[in-house]
């Protein structure tokens, strides 16, 4: 079951990068696929978040995309929503916009660190005095945001109105009644005024205050009892008598403010905050605001691309397909007219190899298809001028690894268990992308290990992007009739990025090594001058 954001952060001082990429086999991108896609990146380009929530449950989205039609189709359909309803996108803005600027004051009292009664507060995790304005200030953000839903209209789409419920149902509990107050506290431990109602024990009433008129009269009158017990001129208002009171009055004043404080601090207020920090109600209450915040990035990462952006048509087909016109990257599209866009689809085929020089745009055109594969399924809009994918199950991506001292099997050895898992784990409803295959070892042992992997792939049936210098490799897949190859095009030797059939069979390596200057004659030169 997924975490909740309050689940996520694990008690710690919340972060936007909380939740973490299943293991390879159990979501749809494991770790090697997030760091090689670099997802980092890309949620810092969609990320138009402006709560702390809604930056957790986007990465969250990210690090764990959906695999269900109906759970995308549903979030899509709230996108429309919002987009096309002004009435819809404007309540939700003002929501989203006003959790933003209190936000913080309930993590404050989440997580904040007691500094105690006179500690001055130089950090924004830190808490002076006894917490009783951060426990304020922190119920009412949350009062606030369950008033605003429940002032609201109630939407069309099943996911708005899931989103909406999960804000507005924390009114239902008993973590909100402890909210509204009064709190009692009594043997029985912390009680809501539900909770007293069956109740019969004495219990005292929890009030974010140092000022208690009650203890403050109780003490008045036991202290005026005393005086008509015990009669005494000291208490006579004259000169001489107000400054002996003060003397006695004085120390019993100075420690009224500790003993009050502390107690309501760690019997009320921390104990409180333990209740609310393992509240799954309150949890799902932040991730309701988060996916509020989440649809609103969808819309203003499109609104600010630059360029022609869709939601995709989405389909659940027993074996992956894709098929996208004028696709763009979404990291390195936005903004940027003259980013060229390409026309990719995989239907029949179930073998891509891309080849051509280095620097030519193949890395850069997979991570488009694998990027794209993956906002799709997380609800959001893409860079194309038309989208129709499946749902993948998974999506691996491989690139070349350096092994590590404590390896034993060496690079090849590193990438062919790679290879491995991702070839175990994977579906006919999988989308793959091999980044050139079996290095580190001879072009004999490479070719056959290659050809052995990629047929395994093929006979499987899941969507499998390889990209190779290796042109020797895609004639032999190529001549079995079982493999589409397209190549990146280069004009008087300068890259088009622009993806056409066939194979590319010539190497740049000079133009590579002169463009960061270590040709031939770059080297004869340093040398010569080194002389």
């Amino acid at each position: 079951m997924q975490q909740n954001v309050l689940q996520s952060w694990n008690d710690e001082w919340p972060t936007a990068r909380s939740s973490k990429p299943l293991p390879t086999g159990e979501g749809v991108i494991d770790q090697g696929a997030f760091n090689t896609i670099e997802v980092d990146e890309l949620f810092d380009y969609v990320n138009y978040t402006q709560t702390l929530a809604g930056q957790a449950v986007l990465y969250r989205s990210l690090t764990q995309p959906l695999d269900d039609l109906e759970a995308i189709a549903a979030k899509q359909a709230a996108v429309r929503e919002i987009r096309d309803n002004p009435d819809v996108r404007a309540n939700v803005e003002n929501i989203v916009a006003n959790a933003a600027a209190s936000e913080k004051r309930l993590y404050l009292l989440l997580f904040g660190e007691f500094l105690g009664g006179f500690g001055t507060a130089r950090e924004d995790h830190q808490i002076e005095g006894y917490g009783y304005k951060q426990y304020v200030r922190g119920v009412r953000f949350v009062l606030n945001l369950v008033g605003a839903i429940h002032n609201s209209g109630i939407p069309q789409s099943p996911y708005l109105q899931s989103v909406y419920g999960k804000i507005g149902n924390f009114a239902q509990g008993n973590d909100y009644s402890l909210m509204v107050g009064p709190v009692y506290n009594s043997e029985k431990g912390l009680q809501s005024k539900e909770e007293r109602k069956h109740s019969l024990s004495p219990a005292t009433i929890f009030r974010p205050t140092l000022f208690k008129p009650l203890l403050i009269a109780t003490l008045v009158a036991l202290l005026w009892g005393f005086t008509q017990i015990f009669p005494t001129d000291m208490f006579k208002f004259t000169r001489d008598s107000i400054s002996i009171a003060s003397v006695f009055f004085l120390p019993l004043a100075l420690a009224y403010i500790p003993v009050i404080g502390g107690y309501d601090r760690d019997n009320c207020i921390i104990p409180l905050r333990i209740i609310y920090k393992n509240s799954q109600p309150l949890g799902e209450l932040l991730d309701g605001l988060g996916q509020l915040d989440e649809l609103l990035a969808f819309i203003k990462y499109a609104e600010a691309y630059g360029s022609d952006m869709v939601l995709p048509e989405m389909n659940a087909a027993e074996r992956h397909n894709i098929d996208l016109v004028a696709a763009k990257n979404p990291v390195l599209g936005r903004g940027n007219e003259a980013y060229v866009g390409n026309d990719f689809t995989m239907d029949n085929e179930r073998l891509v190899c891309v080849t051509g020089p280095n620097s030519g745009g193949k890395t850069a055109f997979c991570k488009t298809v694998t990027q794209i594969q993956l906002l799709a399924q997380i609800g959001c809009y893409v860079p194309a001028k038309s989208a129709r994918l499946s749902v993948a199950d998974r999506i691996f991506y491989q690139a070349p690894e350096i092994s590590h001292l404590d390896d034993g099997e060496g690079r090849f050895g590193t990438e062919l268990k790679r290879t491995r898992d991702i070839f175990l784990a994977s579906t006919a409803k999988s989308l793959v992308v091999l980044d050139e295959m079996a290095e580190g070892t001879t072009f004999e042992e490479k070719m056959q290990s290659s050809v052995d992997v990629l047929d395994g792939f093929y006979r499987k049936g899941n969507s499998t992007i390889l990209i190779t210098h290796n042109h020797q490799l895609v004639d032999v897949f190529v001549n079995r009739g079982i493999a589409t190859p397209k190549q990146v095009e280069f004009a008087d030797e300068l890259p088009t990025f622009r993806l056409i059939p066939g194979i590319s069979r010539v190497s740049h390596a000079d133009r590579v090594a002169k463009k960061i200057g270590f040709s031939k004659q770059d080297i004869d030169n340093y040398l010569a001058k080194s002389t």
